[in-house]
């Protein structure tokens, strides 16, 4: 009888050997995938019997891992704030890094207030939607030039029985004519610059689109988009949160600076690097 601990264990070490670089974690989470158990029944039940479909199931989840496709696209999904979020091959892999923008956005709203809000590159609609489950009376639009993205969106957006307040268009932001003003604009712009790209982790180079990542020569083609599109969409005083890269903090700045926009401040990730920047429109 094959074990559940004597699997783990063996798919742990085919993952140390095969460079993954969190071989426990993903083991652990592909092996509750393949057998339905929990992570304290891995714990509790280490002695159980695994069934061969289960192995068989765990197999292909393994050798998918071992050519460095993300777990979260074997699985399908991604945690991310305070939900599972659907992930396709249209859409970008939702980060812990990118939290810090629905942190940076939440510290600077009225959380009571009806707020409208513009996602801009929605991919999962994870920002926007993370956004609505905090701030009750806001709603918000998402737009992506990838309709496999849209439709990603639509679908975490009902399973989180958020549909009635936002809404998702497939949409080039650079031809956005809003019938309306926002009070607060965020995104995840692709800002890796096109040199950069090759030199990424094959996780990200393989299976992220590459439209979700490249940024132009020098990985700021989309924030001087971005900034020339603001004084269209804001309404007085509304906010704007972008993610950046882990370097770009002075050079957004700056395209923020010139289209108008009152820089407030950065914030860092998890590993201090600065990851958004705050900014409003004072502007009349």
């Amino acid at each position: 009888m094959v074990t559940v601990r004597d699997t783990l264990l063996s798919v742990q070490e085919r993952f140390r050997a095969g460079g993954i670089d969190t071989p426990e974690l993903d083991a652990r989470l592909l092996l509750q995938a393949a057998t339905g158990l929990r992570h304290e029944d891995i714990i509790m039940e280490a002695a159980r019997g695994v069934t061969g479909e289960a192995l068989a199931r765990l197999e292909e989840m393994a050798a998918r891992r071992l050519r460095r496709e993300p777990v979260s696209r074997i699985l399908g999904a991604r945690a991310f704030w305070n939900a599972d979020f659907k992930v396709t091959p249209e859409t970008l892999d939702p980060r812990p890094d990118s939290e810090t923008l629905i942190e940076g956005v939440l510290a600077e709203v009225a959380k009571e207030k009806p707020l409208a809000i513009l996602d801009l590159g929605t991919g999962t609609g994870c920002l926007l939607l993370s956004l609505l489950q905090e701030l009750p009376q806001a709603t918000g639009l998402g737009i992506d030039i990838s309709a496999g993205a849209v439709e990603t969106a639509r679908l975490n957006a009902s399973a989180l029985n958020l549909s009635g307040r936002s809404d998702f268009m497939e949409k080039d932001w650079k031809k956005l004519t809003p019938l309306s003003l926002y009070d607060v604009v965020i995104g995840n712009p692709p800002y890796i610059a096109l040199p950069e790209i090759a030199e990424l982790a094959p996780e990200v180079r393989k299976y992220d689109p590459i439209a979700a990542l490249s940024g132009g020569p020098d990985g700021l083609d989309c924030y001087r988009e971005i900034a020339s599109l603001l004084p269209r969409i804001l309404a007085k005083n509304g906010l704007v949160a972008l993610e950046i890269g882990a370097a770009q903090a002075a050079d957004v700045k700056g395209i923020l600076g010139k289209a108008g926009l009152s820089v407030l401040h950065t914030l860092a990730d998890l590993a201090g690097h600065d990851r958004c920047i705050i900014a409003r429109w004072t502007r009349v």
